[in-house]
């Protein structure tokens, strides 16, 4: 059953991407997601643990509120390379991320790099180091909001 919700997964999500309905590019997708089904199943059997995928409710949660931090920095961004010179003042910091989950971490890390002007640039032992456009980036980051977020959808620390 895991394997069979895998493969309409990336066969749905290959479709959506390609948008092309030909012998061929559907014979080239068939064969992507076999290979991709293959690498997983491996996978699997090397850790014997399956990771659940990532839908249902808290994706719901989460996605739209990430959406929201994305545009509303994106705006900032934009605002600050047209502006001047003198307020770009980059940053980096070694942000601990103790309240988010330990299943979480690389969600959280993806969810910084996905939020324009912050980049994270490493992920090691419950810290990430994370770059910015500005210090006041870094600051936002360090009062938490995204990793109480995280936690409160997703669980408390395990």
């Amino acid at each position: 059953m895991y394997i069979t919700r895998w493969a309409v997964l990336l066969s749905v999500f290959w479709l959506l991407l390609s948008g092309y309905i030909q012998p061929l590019l559907l014979s080239f997708g068939a064969i992507s997601v076999i290979v991709v089904l293959v690498v997983l199943q491996r996978m699997n059997d090397v850790d014997q643990k399956q990771q659940p995928l990532g839908t249902g409710l808290p994706l719901i949660r989460y996605l739209p509120w990430l959406f929201g931090q994305i545009v509303s920095s994106s705006i900032h961004v934009t605002k600050l390379i047209w502006g001047s010179a003198e307020k770009v003042s980059p940053s980096f910091a070694k942000i601990d991320i103790k309240e988010v989950p330990d299943n979480c971490h690389a969600l959280y890390a993806n969810s910084v790099t996905l939020t324009p002007g912050t980049l994270s640039v490493d992920l090691v032992d419950g810290v990430v180091s994370v770059h910015a456009l500005q210090k006041s980036s870094i600051e936002a980051i360090k009062q938490g909001a995204m990793q109480r977020k995280i936690a409160g959808i997703w669980g408390e620390r395990k």
